[in-house]
């Protein structure tokens, strides 16, 4: 089960999805103090009749201007053609003997959920089986409705649990679907817009954790209770498995599926990075598994619960896979990885356990059996540079994909029939941009405490060193986030192709390194992952392969607070900021949305210590209006239930204020990626590259 409450993006560990929406409390937003110290508090209300009214103007502000610059139609057309290309690569996940795959295309907007038999699906012949026309289903329901994901029952797979956003919030409605019938369960199972985490026990049992009324939601805006909802039964009456303090970040449960039995299980999460699991057992007990609370659950297989250690654990050392046997709670090292590798992600068929794991950010995946009791890794031989997933292997069988990509590669996808068979290449997705000309080096920046930070160059091969060079720095680092490289098919085209030069950065807080390396940067240690990324643009500036008035900064949510703090300690490095789906605010984070949920990572605001360190470096607090600043980017959305638009918005409205010049725009729909259909990526797109060149290639 994954559950969705991470800040980026990109996966990690516990994916727990859904949330609601914490409005501030009019004690919070209106008090006379509070006022006086924050003028902008107005901004929060996220669809406050003033605050929209001050969105609809920013945007147009921002649209007129940009679509004055010729490339604004060239560049949303280019990108709305990539993410529309029929002949992209179809991935989809193995259920029994089909593969279901979700497509969005110029005819779909909403996309549609549907099917193939998996064996003409492997010969190239996909014969396509639309299960759910989200489009017709929207018009006939009249509701905006998002696609956000769907859990089927195995082994059969005839029910599935649909869930549905409007307008792309986190917050979803779930509903049962039967197959068979085409159709939703008028009685089935259902649960209202809430961010909630709803998943299979078995054919008459689900998990439910969402708000079950006053007292059942944490001040994250997570459940903190879960409970066993019965086929035929009242929610409200069933029985509550666990429950959390509410000002921990909460509950839910999820089942594991395997050839030999099932494992349902429970976390209660106290904060982003410390999990209580619980085991369920036939009698609805549970029982605690002895794991560190601190541990990253990575599955249950074959009677042993499988984890990363974030410390040093029975002499095992932190960042190592270890194994737990259920019954007799005796551990073992399953790879202790060296201070150049650290392990990505663990998966499991239902012979093999498949790890991938990365050395110097560059990834592997080994095949792992047990035997007399040791585990034996043998790598898979996949090709090496680049980054590699594992996709849609299943502890009930043994079939899994796998795909392959680099920066300037793109995606091959390939089948197992077996861990222990040959691979085979289904296909490679056609090149999105042109990238003869263009070579990928991976450098290392000398950060303020000595520490070397890796980053991936993509440039020209005849690149001059002249310091003209047109260049995009982008990071993240945070949660363990590794940023990989990866084909960006947007990126080239509207930056790469086009003369711009890429910096990716590998800075602390993320998980390039294992958990020492993310926590290195947490908390009262965040200007570490800052100095490190100034240290890459340092670096960027002296080899001569760019200058401050060419060198731009961009990063996402967690990313958008490190370039939001980066471009105010040092604005004199940078010409451009894009600052997407941003925390700036970071006194009152805690208090917005989901916020709470990465005290665990940020610190507390409201810690005499934590709050003056979090207040050195909060972007929204450390604006001056007699410093020169460049001119940013903000971007964010009216629907993103996770990271609140105030912060992007309060930002824009302090930097107006002092007289800086800012550029904003504000998607009225699309959740946390900013966008609820095709054509709103591709228009986010044109926005933040020409904005770009306008910045640094004019």
């Amino acid at each position: 089960m994954q559950i969705k409450f991470y800040l980026t993006g990109l996966m990690i560990s516990f994916v727990l999805a859904g949330c609601v929406t914490v409005t501030p409390t009019q004690e919070d937003s209106k008090t006379i103090e509070d006022t006086k110290i924050d003028p902008y508090l107005w901004l929060e209300e996220v669809e406050g009749e003033r605050a929209l009214s001050w969105v609809r103007e920013q945007n147009a502000i921002t649209l007129a201007e940009l679509h004055a610059d010729p490339r604004f139609d060239q560049f949303e057309s280019e990108a709305l053609a990539i993410y529309e290309a029929k002949d992209r690569l179809v991935y989809g996940k193995i259920r029994g003997d089909f593969i279901y795959n979700f497509w969005r295309d110029e005819v779909h907007i909403r996309g549609i959920w549907r099917r193939s038999p998996l064996q003409q699906y492997l010969d190239g012949k996909p014969v396509w089986d639309v299960i759910i026309d989200i489009d017709a289903l929207a018009e006939a329901e009249n509701e905006n409705w998002v696609y956000k994901g769907v859990s089927g029952l195995p082994p059969t797979y005839n029910r599935f649990l649909i869930e549905l956003s409007r307008g792309g919030k986190d917050a979803v409605v779930v509903r049962e679907f039967d197959i068979s019938t085409r159709s939703f369960i008028e009685d089935g199972f259902y649960v209202a817009e809430e961010k909630s985490t709803v998943s299979w026990i078995n054919e008459d049992q689900v998990f439910v954790a969402t708000d079950f009324g006053p007292g059942s939601m944490t001040e994250s805006g997570y459940a903190a209770s879960v409970k066993v909802w019965i086929r035929g039964e009242d929610l409200a009456e069933s029985p509550e498995l666990a429950r959390v303090d509410t000002k921990d970040v909460g509950t839910w449960g999820w089942t594991v599926f395997t050839a030999e039995r099932n494992y349902s299980l429970i976390s209660k999460s106290k904060d982003f990075w410390t999990h209580e699991i619980l085991l369920l057992d036939e009698n609805m007990g549970t029982t605690k598994i002895e794991l560190p609370i601190d541990a990253d659950l990575k599955g249950v297989w074959k009677d042993q619960a499988f984890a990363i250690l974030r410390s040093d654990w029975m002499g095992s050392s932190k960042g190592s896979l270890i194994a737990l046997d259920l019954a007799s709670n005796q551990k073992t090292n399953v790879f202790v990885p060296n201070t150049k590798s650290s392990i990505l992600s663990v998966d499991f068929s239902s012979s093999y356990l498949l790890l991938t794991i990365q050395e110097d950010v560059v990834d592997k995946v080994l095949r792992g059996v047990l035997k007399d009791n040791l585990w034996v890794l043998e790598d898979l031989n996949l090709p090496q540079g680049g980054t590699i997933y594992i996709n849609g292997a299943n502890p009930l069988n043994d079939n899994f994909f796998y795909t392959y990509n680099d920066l300037i590669t793109p995606t091959t996808l390939g089948y197992f029939e077996d861990a222990m068979a040959d691979l085979k290449v289904i296909r490679q997705s056609p090149a999105r941009y042109d990238s003869e000309n263009l070579e990928v080096n991976q450098k290392f920046a000398t950060s303020k405490d000595g520490t070397k930070i890796p980053y991936f160059l993509v440039s020209s091969k005849d690149m001059a060193l002249d310091s003209n060079n047109p260049t995009l720095l982008y990071g993240y680092g945070g949660f363990e986030v590794s940023e990989k490289s990866q084909y960006w098919s947007k990126t080239g085209k509207l930056w790469m192709e086009k003369g711009g030069v890429l910096a990716l950065a590998n800075i602390r807080g993320g998980g390039e390194y294992g958990p020492a390396w993310h926590q290195a940067a947490l908390k009262t240690n965040r200007h570490k992952s800052y100095e490190d990324f100034i240290a890459i643009a340092e670096q960027l500036i002296s080899t001569k392969i760019t200058s401050p008035g060419k060198l731009g900064i961009m990063g996402g949510s967690g990313g958008g607070l490190l370039v939001g703090a980066v471009f105010t300690m040092r604005p004199d490095l940078f010409n451009a900021v894009v600052s997407q789906v941003p925390l700036l605010d970071m006194l009152r984070y805690h208090k917005l949305l989901a916020g709470a949920s990465w005290m665990g990572e940020y610190g507390d605001p409201d810690d005499p210590i934590e709050g003056a360190y979090l207040k050195k470096y909060s972007p929204y607090h450390s604006l001056s209006a007699d410093t020169k600043y460049p001119m940013p980017m903000f971007t964010t959305s009216t629907k993103d239930d996770r990271v609140h638009p105030a912060h992007a918005r309060k930002m824009v409205a302090r930097m107006m204020e002092q007289g800086h010049p800012v550029m904003y725009y504000e998607n009225i729909e699309g959740g946390h990626a900013a966008g609820a259909n095709l054509k709103q990526y591709a228009t986010r797109a044109a926005i933040e590259f020409t904005y770009l060149h306008r910045m640094l290639m004019d």
